[in-house]
């Protein structure tokens, strides 16, 4: 491989980890709007897409060992290659919590909702807009970017531990509440999770930009 196409590897790398975080994005955020609004098509667009993510993960991890392999990176393009490898994973998670969203969906179109869902799109929000902004982060390796986009994560969690506790509230009060804000309750717990995944995303662009290991949770 000449130098001209292990560069081109490298940017073909970049372009397919935006595409996959930017179709990430748009699975958590569509995800919770389908339960929100109980729409089925959307949410089975949303499990479709999930096929697309599967493809790109496999094909950029792929890539990467075979540069690791056959091209031996040193410094910087190490750096960059075994972030993305790292971004990768993440990202594939927060497709698989889309997934589950959209899953519950399917599951709960009989069910009302106990009150209007608020906190919860609010949630899927948050995330959607740190998911684009770090994908940003990581097409301009902009470390300080990447920790200001971490420190969103406490708002997901704040969110979380609200929603949480009024949805408790709901069950102890009305015990036939208790399936539909078992549902809602994971929901909120998997856009948690997507925030953490996030702030490992942001992690592994500040390691990819600077060199240095850090904990940004």
């Amino acid at each position: 491989m000449t130098r001209k196409q292990y560069h081109n590897q490298l940017r073909k790398l970049k372009e397919d980890t935006i595409t996959m975080g930017n179709i990430a994005k748009d699975n958590v955020l569509g995800a919770t709007i389908s339960l929100k609004d109980h729409d089925p098509e959307l949410a089975k667009k949303v499990i479709e897409a999930g096929s697309d993510i599967d493809e790109l993960y496999a094909q950029i991890e792929d890539t990467c060992f075979a540069l690791l392999a056959l091209q031996q990176p040193m410094a910087r393009d190490l750096r960059m290659i075994g972030a993305i490898l790292k971004i990768n994973i993440d990202v594939e998670r927060i497709g698989d919590i889309a997934f589950e969203i959209a899953k519950i969906t399917i599951a709960t179109l009989e069910e009302n909702h106990i009150k209007p869902l608020v906190d919860i799109p609010r949630m899927a929000e948050i995330c959607s807009e740190m998911l684009a902004s770090s994908m940003e982060a990581f097409e301009n390796s902009d470390d300080r970017l990447a920790r200001k986009i971490a420190k969103r994560d406490n708002e997901v969690d704040a969110l979380f531990d609200q929603v949480r506790r009024e949805l408790i509230t709901y069950m102890i009060e009305d015990p036939k509440t208790i399936k539909n804000a078992s549902h809602l309750t994971f929901v909120a717990r998997y856009l948690e999770r997507c925030g953490d995944h996030i702030t490992n995303i942001c992690e592994s662009i500040v390691y990819m930009a600077t060199g240095e290991r850090t904990d940004l949770n």
